[in-house]
């Protein structure tokens, strides 16, 4: 009885020690980013490239993701209104029948965006090796990141830490269950985002040799 009280102890405070550092985390990125991140397309600089994040175009069910699709609808926008030249479509590429790069290069095709302004990088396997690779393998000095502005925020407090000029423009949020969820995988993702830093010196899985954007 007294192991199982002590165990009780252990998990508490143990829980209590995450939840405290997760909101840490979280206030430390927002306050940092929330000057660099924007909704209004009219207030956000100029840059020569734009980093898209990928995410599945399809959720399980079968049901499209509106995560995609409000994606795609900003990075159509902000090219363009004439805010950036080139996108750099970053994503997970790990199985053959898993290509986020390239599903989101389809996508914006059919919206009008030409193949010569896109590049794709596949070997983003987390926002972290996205935004570093944006960096130290496509030579970029300044981008601007498009996603929604939980991930804009953890972005560009990557971005910045590792010596790039990242802003962030907004993509529409979604609401309901699948945001809930999204939400809470977001706060252990500021925790590793802290952790990877600060602490543990993390490098992206994948780097090699630089590759060039006109």
């Amino acid at each position: 009885m007294k192991l199982f009280i002590h165990l009780l102890r252990v998990v508490f405070y143990g829980s209590v020690f995450v939840f405290v550092l997760g909101i840490f985390c979280s206030l430390a990125i927002s306050d940092y980013t929330g000057k660099f991140t924007f909704s209004n397309i009219e207030l956000l600089p100029k840059c020569h490239t734009a980093l898209v994040p990928g995410t599945a175009r399809q959720l399980h069910n079968g049901i499209e993701n509106p995560y995609f699709i409000y994606r795609m609808d900003a990075a159509e926008k902000l090219f363009k209104a004439g805010k950036v030249s080139v996108l750099i479509l970053s994503g997970d590429n790990r199985v053959n029948d898993y290509n986020e790069p390239k599903v989101m290069k389809i996508e914006l095709l059919k919206r009008g965006i030409p193949d010569s302004c896109m590049v794709l990088d596949y070997a983003g396997l987390r926002t972290f090796d996205s935004m570093v690779r944006c960096r130290e393998i496509f030579g970029q000095d300044s981008v601007i990141v498009v996603s929604q502005e939980f991930q804009n925020a953890r972005a560009v407090y990557i971005g910045r830490k590792n010596g790039l000029v990242a802003f962030g423009f907004n993509a529409q949020n979604v609401s309901g269950q699948q945001s809930v969820k999204t939400r809470l995988r977001e706060f252990f993702s500021r925790i590793k985002c802290i952790l990877d830093i600060y602490v543990l010196n993390t490098k992206p899985k994948h780097l090699g040799d630089r590759i060039k954007i006109s």
